[in-house]
């Protein structure tokens, strides 16, 4: 039963040492295509932005330019998010819900579409992916960690395992060695 045992602990120990490197190279990847991606937009902060005139190449820095995309799209709409303003460009050229008082599109008949909303189908498109940027950073970060845990925790179980269970059945190990001299008189 102890070799079954030695086995068993070896294997489990591959398997997290495996699942260990994997995690750190995939999370190495993640974080690389991430910055890489970023580095190939040439985004570059606004003056009113934390980050002026920086490239937008990091998570966290995809994170504070959305901020700030958000900000200017509020200052566009006079404050108003996408499900506030009016749906539709009115005839006398405000933007009203009613499609009576809507312009029409002369070929298509249809009322027309306030044209300000989509700023905020823009600026969500692009936040969107500046947000899915920071996360998808963190999430690679997170895999990274996992994957050393998991390789120290292989590694622990296999010295473990060699150590313990590889002693034979019965066999204790040695004590440590103590002293027969007489204490000194004090």
């Amino acid at each position: 039963m102890s070799k079954l045992l030695q086995y068993c602990g070896v294997a489990a120990s591959i398997v997290l040492i495996a699942f260990g490197v994997g995690s750190v190279v995939t999370g190495v990847n993640g974080r690389d295509r991430v910055h890489s991606d970023l580095a190939r937009e040439q985004i570059v902060g606004t003056p009113d932005s934390s980050i002026p005139g920086q490239l937008v190449n990091t998570g966290a820095k995809a994170e504070a330019f959305a901020k700030v995309r958000r900000k200017h799209t509020l200052e566009a709409t006079g404050g108003q998010t996408y499900a506030a303003m009016p749906r539709y460009a009115g005839k006398n050229g405000t933007p009203t819900n009613n499609e009576k008082l809507a312009a029409v599109d002369p070929k298509s008949g249809k009322p027309v579409d306030n044209p300000v909303r989509n700023v905020w189908v823009t600026e969500t498109a692009l936040t969107t992916a500046l947000n899915t940027s920071y996360f998808a950073e963190r999430v690679a970060t997170f895999a990274i960690a996992m994957g050393i845990a998991l390789l120290l925790t292989g590694i622990g179980l296999l010295v473990l395992t060699l150590r313990l269970l590889g002693r034979p059945v019965g066999v204790r190990a040695p004590e440590p060695a103590t002293s027969t001299a007489a204490p000194l008189p004090g």
